[in-house]
């Protein structure tokens, strides 16, 4: 979500001041050298987005510091998200495709099968080899961002809106929303509702909390969700006062990790106008089943056309079940 924000604080900012920022943070982002991708494609161009649970950098003062969990707890780095970003290089809207972290799929790097999030743990190259050789889906860019950029750059925009008919929580994540209606979370409590696998409504009535039996697959939309309302509340803020990016880029941009290729500030003038009308989210049809005694996803029926529209086999979007 940091990147698309950035990418669309960018290209919306005029103000002489406002691009000097942007230029300065840019040049402050954090590079992976070394990374092979697809080659180039005449009408698609294809981001990897990666949201990493690495607690690395965590404020022992924080008040979600007990719930996240610090380094020492969770050691290493793994793919809490993972995300393509579609742009049509001939004009429309940007395409959003979530993939399930417990997605079962052949690894390259470990010559066999497990959870697409176990790629990630072999680094960036592990992943987009996956992506690319196993589901085939080019891969042209990588971007990652940890926990601490997307709790910094909600707080830049002033929080994020969600809306609940009942009171919602998750005891594991932190989230505690204690009222219906919409409310405005702060990074805290928006890392905590994006990461949600435990997400529990409350019966007012009955007084009885309810867990969302979809998991994974609840987190997923839910993130969607929460990534189109942060971009267009970001661009609310940005248009009401230009010199207002700069606030957001100096928070966000330190927590951000991108291939060495991606030029930020082109990206943000080819997707302009793409991320700022929405992003269109896609989630492909999956169903679960336990593979050596693991309870993981495997694609459903009609995952196909997700997979041809993202790898620019197909011009036409894919139209849910």
């Amino acid at each position: 979500m940091t990147f698309l924000a950035l990418l669309v604080l960018v290209a919306i900012a005029g103000a002489s001041g406002v691009l000097r920022t942007a230029n300065q943070q840019v040049d402050r982002i954090a590079r992976v050298a070394g990374l092979t991708f697809s080659p180039e494609d005449p009408n698609i161009e294809n981001f990897l987005l990666v949201g990493s649970d690495s607690r690395a950098g965590e404020d022992p003062s924080a008040p979600d510091f007990g719930a996240i969990g610090t380094s020492t707890d969770v050691t290493g780095n793994r793919s809490d998200t993972i995300m393509i970003l579609r742009r049509d290089k001939h004009g429309g809207r940007a395409a959003l495709l979530s993939l399930p972290r417990d997605l079962w799929v052949y690894i390259p790097s470990r010559n066999g099968e497990s959870r697409i999030n176990a790629a990630y743990q072999d680094g960036p190259q592990a992943l987009i080899d996956t992506v690319k050789d196993t589901l085939k889906i080019p891969v042209h860019h990588y971007v990652e961002i940890d926990f601490q950029g997307f709790k910094s750059l909600v707080d830049a925009i002033g929080g994020v809106q969600v809306c609940a008919d009942t009171p919602i929580r998750d005891v594991h994540t932190g989230l505690n929303v204690t009222t219906s209606g919409c409310h405005i979370l702060d990074g805290v409590q928006g890392l905590a509702y994006a990461r949600s696998r435990h997400f529990e409504t409350l019966n007012e009535v009955t007084g009885v909390w309810t867990e969302d039996p979809s998991s994974d697959l609840g987190r997923i939309k839910r993130q969607q969700l929460f990534v189109n309302t942060a971009l267009q509340g970001a661009l609310a803020k940005v248009k009401g006062n230009p010199l207002s990016a700069g606030d957001v880029l100096v928070s966000s941009t330190g927590a951000l990790k991108l291939d060495a290729s991606l030029d930020v500030l082109g990206a943000a003038s080819a997707l302009r106008d793409a991320v700022s009308g929405g992003l269109e989210p896609f989630s492909p049809p999956v169903y679960g089943k336990t593979i050596k005694g693991n309870a993981v996803l495997l694609f459903g029926d009609g995952a196909q056309a997700y997979i041809d529209y993202f790898s620019g086999l197909s011009s036409t979007p894919p139209v849910p079940a």
